[in-house]
């Protein structure tokens, strides 16, 4: 009873703004001692420590920097002016260049929210000046901005890899082709509206120069490319290619003459800043694991879904529906962290792939970010565009359907996530 009791006051802090690290980790240690087991207390900061002692952890902040001196080095107008020179042409040709953007931007940053902010601030200023309506404009950069975390390099991928031991350069591999099937619905969901509410683009658009465009833009089309071969052919760690990277990044920002002392100390600060509040969510989670361990939890649900006859696809399906639900309210790491090490080894036992499982989890809990009643990257561009934030969840929830869909799609074929991964003797 008094579990249950510790368990509701969790709850209800998590749904009040209470800090995630703060309420879960308090909420962990007060039932150490419900359950009586306060002697294990003891060996908690020993488990902590051997929680966050995983090497593939080191590639996290790293390629956090990598993105923001990218971004503060002009990266961003580069790829949207390439963007423009390979798309811009077609109907609806901004919604267009919008996804494709994100598709190279995802390449440099991993990040849905610094996708969203970057777009927000370019693009959709630009689709308003050419007749798009604001709602429109900034459901596209919404829709395109969780691109991100699904193409490699992908920071959500190197925390699932690190907390649950699934080899990282497979998910990097198995990112590839679910982030460019998202793209690919993405674009003909935008050519569909173009062509019925009669969006702008086509003949007589101005477009860069393809040569000149791909010139500017190829250092950071280069980078990509550079991490992942490293990574996915062997040549390097997912931490040696991030440090690689960041000297990459900085290399390219100083030559452009756009990243100065004032923006490499800043993207440190931020950087540092993340990577903090990354930590004090994960010694928390781990508290909560070595409870979920302690008391056989994962065993526990194992044992009643087995009772329930959900059989493999059906856990799949039950787990998909906690990570959509947990990613409109939590954070997309905190609550990996927080249910992963419980629902995955379930999922594993039945049969489940962990790379799969991986890509599955990734894309579903992103989702969230488009979901009310928050949903980080409607609130993010809804507060740098100025549009209604529920206009925007009206105009956004036909692509966050066709997202689910192809989401359904993906769980229920994992060889189109693991075709890339196996072809390169990753798994």
């Amino acid at each position: 009873m008094l579990f249950l009791v510790i368990f509701g006051l969790a709850i209800i802090g998590l749904v009040a703004g209470g800090a995630i690290a703060y309420v879960v980790g308090a909420a962990s240690v007060l039932s150490f001692i419900a359950g009586g087991s306060t002697d294990f207390l003891a060996i908690l900061p020993q488990r902590i420590f051997s929680q966050l002692d995983v090497f593939a952890f080191l590639a996290m902040p790293l390629f956090i920097l990598t993105g923001d001196l990218m971004n503060r080095g002009g990266v961003t107008k580069a790829l949207i002016d390439l963007a423009m020179a390979l798309v811009g042409r077609f109907k609806g040709g901004l919604g267009h260049v919008n996804i494709m953007a994100s598709v190279f931007f995802a390449g440099v940053s991993g990040s849905a929210v610094a996708d969203a902010a970057a777009m927000s601030n370019t693009l959709v200023p630009a689709m308003r000046a050419r007749g798009y309506s604001d709602t429109y404009a900034a459901a596209v950069t919404a829709a395109s901005s969780i691109i991100g975390p699904i193409i490699p390099p992908s920071v959500i991928l190197i925390f699932y890899g690190a907390l649950m031991g699934a080899s990282v350069p497979a998910l990097f591999a198995a990112g590839v082709v679910p982030g460019l099937l998202l793209a690919a619905v993405l674009m003909a969901m935008n050519s569909w509206y173009a062509h019925r509410h009669d969006h702008p683009g086509g003949a007589g658009v101005e477009i860069p120069r393809f040569w000149p465009a791909l010139w500017r833009a190829l250092p950071a089309l280069l980078l990509p490319v550079i991490i992942l071969g490293g990574v996915l052919f062997g040549f390097a760690t997912p931490a040696e290619s991030a440090a690689i990277a960041v000297l990459a990044a900085l290399a390219i920002g100083v030559a452009r003459r756009d990243l100065d002392w004032p923006g490499i100390v800043k993207a440190g600060e931020r950087t540092a800043v993340m990577l903090g509040a990354v930590f004090v969510i994960l010694c928390a989670i781990a508290a909560f694991s070595y409870l979920a361990a302690l008391y056989q939890l994962p065993r526990r649900l194992g044992d009643e879904v087995a009772t329930l006859g959900l059989g493999p696809m059906g856990y799949l399906m039950a787990v998909n529906v906690v990570f959509l639900l947990a990613g409109m309210v939590m954070d997309v790491k905190a609550a990996v962290a927080l249910m992963a090490p419980i629902l995955v080894p379930v999922a594993i036992d039945m049969g489940a792939d962990p790379v799969h499982l991986g890509i599955v989890i990734c894309f579903n809990i992103t989702l969230g970010l488009l979901s009310p009643p928050f949903g980080g990257v409607l609130i993010i561009i809804a507060t740098v565009t100025g549009v209604n934030y529920w206009a925007l969840v009206r105009a956004v929830a036909p692509f966050l359907l066709a997202q689910i869909g192809l989401l359904l799609v993906l769980t229920f074929v994992p060889d189109i996530t693991l075709w890339l991964p196996r072809a390169l003797g990753l798994i």
